[in-house]
């Protein structure tokens, strides 16, 4: 029987061989890469391409700061907020001044009392809405350009590991490559996952969602709508992340030319569904989509002129998870380990978690030689427990949905533990810069409930040690001397609504309290 040889393996041996170029491989990359780390880089696509995923929050971006100054890679702190991104690495951004909450109840006008609008402090800088394919290739240019080998517009089919010597890659051009260690940051599609089967079946996941979302052309701003108008609300609703919420979903609007210096005319529109209250219909997303906005005319306003620039994509079921995520000689990391939902922007934030937490234990691999699974576990214990944590926050989401003052009360939720964790961060970040100690980032991934570090007591201002002495080990029992964050720290405002309290429910703080 004729075949066509193999050809010979490759004559580089990787440190580390990364499994797909967008944000998460291609940053895991440039920090590996900066760090002496011999990195292969491999993607079946590539660059510019469509990735949704857009908006950034304060969380992420001082995540963002950290990663960067943590791993001396000055280009990923370019990232870290609109200013920087516009000027660094593309005009084609929108600017994120607020997260909007506007709730519907089909078959009613638009009440200006349910709405919520969380602005975001220009003290710590104006958060971002991310044009992916220009944001995505710079990144993976700062990769290679710190030395990562590039190998893109390459398929792997077939994954061998050996614990005791490392990893085998073989490509669609039968090439091989060898490196010691795998990170699969591929996605949905994920290779390790496929070849070693670690898709939980069913998924753990008590959230049920589906999605259609494209970019689009000639959405009007919700403010200048009939509906939008009076509102009232601190910020014009174009200005940040705009979510319409109802019974059963809620619906995306991220903006990229809500700026007068943006050269993006394009806005990002999803459309995410409970997918038991609404089944995948036997029409086209296009008719799907103008079926939901027969059903909410106030929302429709926004897309009278609204065309779609490229071909919709509808999923299943997005949820999905991993039995585990670390093993012998590989890590899956964020969305290869597993997905929930895009509701309060946490894919990004993951990401970065992630790179974070497994940057320092591949560079400390690649210098003492110990791949062992032992070094990686609490990577795995960090990626189950986000996401699970945003399994919660999303599942009372869509439980909420159905009634005003219970969503009202989830989104109080998610904003208050949205401002405490990124002001731990922030103090951390502080911290290092000012002793040097990576002590202080490796404490905040001591804690029970990932994604919410706890505050050590190296990362008090009035604890940092004196030079030459190393800084204090992470403690349960807090610094007496640590001032308490306030609720209302920088990066936040409060919660507000313009509905009045009532004595009969909970409802959102007022803004003039």
């Amino acid at each position: 029987m004729n075949s066509t040889p193999s050809r010979p393996p490759s004559g580089d041996h990787y440190d580390v061989a990364i499994l797909g170029a967008g944000l998460a491989g291609a940053m895991l990359a440039a920090v590996l890469a900066r760090n002496s780390v011999k990195v292969l880089l491999i993607d079946a696509a590539t660059h510019p391409r469509f990735a949704v995923g857009e908006s950034t929050i304060p969380y992420t971006s001082a995540v963002t700061k950290i990663v960067a100054a943590r791993y001396q890679v000055p280009e990923i702190d370019a990232l870290s907020g609109f200013r920087t991104v516009h000027e660094k690495i593309t005009p084609m951004c929108g600017r994120k001044q607020n997260f909007g909450f506007i709730y519907h109840r089909e078959g009613h006008p638009q009440d200006p009392a349910l709405t919520n609008q969380m602005v975001i402090s220009e003290r710590q800088g104006t958060e971002t809405h991310l044009f992916r394919q220009d944001t995505d290739a710079y990144l993976y240019r700062v990769a290679v350009g710190y030395g990562a080998e590039p190998r893109t517009g390459t398929r792997v089919t077939d994954i061998k590991i050996v614990p005791e010597r490392g990893v085998m890659l073989r490509t669609d051009t039968d090439e091989e490559f060898h490196a010691s260690y795998v990170v699969d940051a591929g996605g949905f599609r994920s290779p390790v996952a496929a070849a070693l089967g670690l898709r939980e079946e069913p998924t753990r996941a008590r959230t049920r969602s589906r999605a259609l979302f494209t970019h689009m052309v000639g959405v009007t701003p919700y403010d200048q709508v009939p509906a939008g108008r009076s509102n009232g609300q601190p910020v014009p609703w174009h200005h940040g992340t705009l979510h319409h919420v109802f019974d059963g979903g809620w619906l995306w609007v991220i903006p990229f030319d809500n700026h007068d210096e943006s050269r993006n005319g394009l806005c990002s529109v999803g459309l995410t569904l409970d997918e038991r209250a609404h089944p995948r219909p036997d029409r086209s997303p296009q008719e799907e989509f103008d079926g939901f906005l027969r059903r909410f005319p106030d929302i429709a306003e926004q897309f009278t002129h609204a065309k779609a620039i490229r071909p919709w994509v509808r999923t299943g079921r997005l949820q999905y998870s991993s039995t585990r995520t670390v093993g012998d000689r590989y890590c899956l990391t964020a969305h290869a380990a597993g997905f929930v939902d895009a509701l309060y922007s946490r894919g990004m934030t993951s990401t970065l978690e992630v790179v974070n937490a497994l940057g320092w234990r591949l560079i400390e691999a690649s210098r003492d030689g110990d791949w062992s699974t032992e070094r990686f576990a609490d990577v795995d214990t960090m990626q189950q427990g986000l996401f699970d944590v945003h399994d919660d926050l999303v599942y009372s989401s869509f439980v909420s949905f159905r009634d005003y003052d219970l969503w009202s009360a989830v989104l109080r939720v998610w904003h208050a533990v949205s401002i405490l964790p990124t002001v731990v961060v922030q103090r951390a970040l502080r911290s290092y810069l000012q002793t040097g100690d990576d002590q202080v980032f490796r404490d905040l991934e001591v804690t029970d409930t990932p994604g919410f570090p706890r505050r050590s007591a190296t990362t008090s201002p009035r604890c940092w040690p004196s030079p030459g002495r190393p800084a204090r080990r992470w403690s349960p029992v807090p610094c007496p001397r640590a001032r308490r964050p306030s609720v209302c720290s920088p990066g936040w405002t409060r919660l507000r609504s313009s509905r009045r309290p009532s004595s009969s429910a909970i409802r959102p703080t007022s803004s003039s309290r």
